[in-house]
């Protein structure tokens, strides 16, 4: 399995589809104060109508993991939780806090398919692709879920949980957003994320708007998605 790992003594090449370099530089340089940030939030209010719909025992990949706080609370709810994460320093920490197993890894360029999890948590780990990239980087993260699925409806479905489940969250606005560490946040209306999943055959099942955990003004968009079969086929153009 790649790992999407880039050798030690070489930069990775700017990529057009994240909104500026300062936000990897910060997640690998500071991940500490990032997790002092962000640890000991509470995920319950955004990620509690997601686990409600999944059975215990599920597989879930939590993309973006950092240093493994949501992994901590779906290990609690009963789920087998998996992270991944680009961070070295986020990576280590998640695995050391959480016992879970971290996938160190770049969401441009890893293969998701392999995975075959039940369901998939992106909570804010999207919010520096840029608007038009977004629909590929979604799409590329997708078929983690959906082989497991193909397999559940052509041999009957013995697996522990129920297969198809997504949360998203991303910061409200228009346009792009930028904080005291240089950090790009590409910022998005309801409107055009709800076209977007309708192009991906991502159907909303429960949607919030709600302030951020960790203070400050800035309000986030969470949707817990299925993905829609029509006649058997996945509708979205990243289908498989």
């Amino acid at each position: 399995m790649r790992t999407g790992r880039f050798p030690s003594h070489r930069r990775p090449n700017p990529d057009p589809g994240v909104a500026g370099t300062p936000a990897a530089d910060y997640y690998s340089t500071q991940y500490r104060a990032y997790h002092a940030e962000t640890f000991n939030v509470d995920p319950t209010p955004f990620l509690g109508p997601f686990a409600r719909r999944l059975r215990p025992g599920c597989r879930v990949l939590d993309v973006g993991c950092g240093s493994g706080r949501d992994l901590v609370w779906l290990s609690r709810q009963g789920f087998a939780a998996i992270g991944f994460e680009r961070s070295k320093g986020l990576v280590d920490l998640a695995r050391r806090k959480t016992g879970c197993e971290v996938i160190r890894g770049d969401f441009r360029r890893f293969d998701f398919a392999p995975l075959a999890v039940d369901a998939l948590l992106m909570s804010g780990a999207l919010v520096h692709v840029r608007h038009a990239a977004l629909p590929a980087v979604v799409g590329r993260i997708l078929p983690a879920i959906r082989q497991r699925d193909r397999l559940q409806r052509k041999f009957g479905g013995s697996a522990s949980g129920v297969t198809g489940q997504v949360y998203i969250s991303l910061k409200e606005g228009r346009g792009r957003q930028v904080d005291g560490h240089g950090r790009v946040f590409c910022l998005w209306t309801d409107e055009a994320l709800r076209r977007l999943f309708d192009d991906l055959g991502l159907a909303v099942v429960h949607f919030r708007r709600g302030p951020s955990a960790v203070g400050g003004d800035s309000t986030w968009l969470g949707y817990v998605l299925r993905i829609d079969h029509a006649g058997g086929q996945l509708k979205g153009v990243f289908s498989r």
